[in-house]
C-alpha cells in the first residue's frame, strides 16, 4: 500500500512538474511575442519616419499664408445626392432657380459651376458658390435668401429629393488662377484630398511648383482648401474635353522635369483621397 501510495504521489508531482513547465515556456513565448511586437512596432515607426516629414511649427494660420491677398472671395461647395428617381425633376429644379441667384445683382455670389458626378458617387449634384466680399458677403446672401419666396419654395421641392446632403466652406489657393467661365463640352474632375493635420503649408510649397507643369493645356480650373467642414480637405478642379485626354494629359506630366519629386514628396501628406468625374448641368457656367 505504501508503494502504492508513493506512486500516485510521484505521478501527481511529474503532471505538476510537466504543467509548470508548459506554463513557464508559454509565459516566456508570450514575452518573445510581446517583445517581438514592440520591436515590429518601432520599426514599423522608424520606416515611416523615412518618409512622413515632421510637421514644422509656423507663425500664422494656414488660410493667411496660402489665400490669394487681392481679393476677399469665400467659396461654398455643396454635395447633394439625389434620390435616383428624382435626379432628372432635381436637375430641372436647379436650372429653374439657380441661375436667377446667380444673374441678381442684389446678391454678391456668383455660381462657378454646377455638376452631375459621372464616375464616383453616383445620383449626386456638386454646386461650386463664389461669394465676393468674404464671409459678410455669405452673411447678406443667406439673409436675403430666406426672403425669397421662390427660393424657400425651392429648397423645400429640394428636400423631398435628397437622401444627404453636406457643405463645405473655403478659400482659393494664391497660385492658382480663379475660376471663370470657359466653353464647352467638356467633363470635369474633381480630386478631394484629406491632409494630415498641420500639412497645409507643405502641400502648398509643393503645388505652388507643380501648377506651372500642369498647366500645359489649360487644364487647371480652380484650387481650393477647406475653412469650415471637413477640415485639411484640398480640393483640385480639372476640365478636359474627355476621358481620353484626361489620360493623355496626366501622363505627360510625368515627362516634365519635377513631377514625379513633387508626387514622391505630397503623396506621404495625404490621408485620404478621392476623384468625381463630372458632367456640367445645362445652366453651368463651367462648361
Amino acid at each position: 500500500a505504501d508503494s502504492q501510495s508513493l506512486k500516485s504521489t510521484s505521478l501527481i508531482w511529474v503532471g505538476v512538474l510537466r504543467l509548470t513547465s508548459v506554463y513557464s515556456i508559454n509565459a516566456a513565448y508570450c514575452k518573445l511575442l510581446r517583445a517581438d511586437v514592440s520591436l515590429s512596432a518601432y520599426q514599423d515607426s522608424w520606416f515611416k519616419s523615412l518618409f512622413v516629414r515632421k510637421v514644422d511649427p509656423r507663425k500664422d494660420a494656414h488660410s493667411h499664408l496660402l489665400a490669394k491677398k487681392e481679393d476677399n472671395n469665400l467659396y461654398k461647395i455643396q454635395f447633394h445626392n439625389v434620390k435616383p428617381e428624382c435626379l432628372d425633376a432635381y436637375n430641372e429644379l436647379c436650372e429653374d432657380v439657380l441661375p436667377s441667384i446667380h444673374a441678381d445683382p442684389e446678391y454678391p455670389c456668383e455660381l462657378v459651376g454646377t455638376w452631375n458626378t459621372w464616375y464616383g458617387e453616383q445620383d449626386q449634384a456638386v454646386h461650386l458658390w463664389r461669394y465676393r466680399g468674404g464671409y459678410p458677403a455669405l452673411t447678406e446672401v443667406m439673409n436675403k435668401l430666406r426672403q425669397n419666396k421662390k427660393f424657400m419654395d425651392y429648397r423645400n421641392e429640394r428636400g423631398k429629393m435628397l437622401l444627404s446632403r453636406r457643405n463645405q466652406l473655403l478659400l482659393e489657393f494664391s497660385f492658382w488662377n480663379e475660376p471663370v467661365p470657359r466653353p464647352g463640352p467638356n467633363i470635369y474632375e474633381l480630386r478631394s484630398y484629406q491632409l494630415r493635420p498641420g500639412t497645409m503649408i507643405e502641400w502648398g510649397n509643393y503645388w505652388a511648383r507643380a501648377i506651372e507643369i500642369r498647366q500645359q493645356n489649360q487644364e487647371a480650373v480652380g484650387g481650393f482648401f477647406s475653412q469650415i467642414g471637413s477640415l485639411y480637405t484640398v480640393h483640385h478642379l480639372w476640365a478636359y474635353k474627355d476621358l481620353q485626354s484626361r489620360e493623355n494629359t496626366r501622363n505627360a506630366a510625368w515627362q516634365r522635369d519635377g513631377w514625379d519629386e513633387i508626387v514622391y514628396y505630397t503623396v506621404p501628406l495625404i490621408q485620404h483621397m478621392e476623384s468625381r468625374i463630372m458632367i456640367p448641368m445645362k445652366t453651368s457656367p463651367l462648361k
